[in-house]
């Protein structure tokens, strides 16, 4: 598996970035959110329980992830036409402001070394990214417990900080300072 201080692969897949059929598909890569910090979060699969809770609790936070010049990409292993129909069957997927990568290849979760070894599924894996394309940060869970995505912005503005931070240390706490 790729850890902190690996380069993050290049990419180049479809996302889903609306509900229209028409124009709701985009091909996305790395060089498109060039000079941001990045969030890459990845599911095992679409129509399930544990899943939707992650992505509505990522899309709601999505504003404050903004305005640290961070980008928010949700991926799995389905197709882009899955990711349409769950977003058009959920209407707490509707309006997600961050595009629902498709890795149908698996190439991304394979350079990564996120797939599941028996289910062939990502595992709950997220990483975060600094703007020279960085990986700062990895966790991965097993298939049934969720990550959440209020502690995954605490450890970005952490990382933004350029600082030490005690667990704990929320955005505008002092920073620890070595004497």
């Amino acid at each position: 598996m790729l850890t902190i201080g690996d380069t993050f692969p290049d990419f180049n897949l479809k996302a889903v970035v609306s509900n229209n059929i028409t124009d709701g598909f985009k091909n996305v890569s790395l060089a498109d959110s060039a000079g941001k910090w990045k969030i890459f979060f990845f599911w095992p699969k679409d129509f399930t329980f544990v899943c939707p809770t992650e992505i509505i609790g990522f899309g709601d936070m999505n504003e404050e992830f903004k305005k640290r010049n961070a980008q928010v990409y949700g991926l799995s292993t389905d197709s882009e036409f899955v990711h349409l129909a769950w977003r058009n069957d959920n209407a707490q997927l509707k309006n997600l402001p961050f595009p629902m990568i498709s890795d149908i290849t698996r190439s991304l979760s394979e350079a990564l070394g996120i797939l599941h070894k028996t289910e062939k599924v990502c595992l709950r894996a997220t990483f975060i990214v600094d703007p020279e394309n960085i990986i700062r940060h990895v966790n991965v869970n097993d298939l049934s417990v969720g990550r959440n995505p209020e502690e995954v912005l605490r450890l970005l503005d952490a990382f933004q900080t350029g600082e030490l931070c005690g667990c704990s240390w929320k955005k505008g706490e002092p920073v620890l300072k070595v004497s």
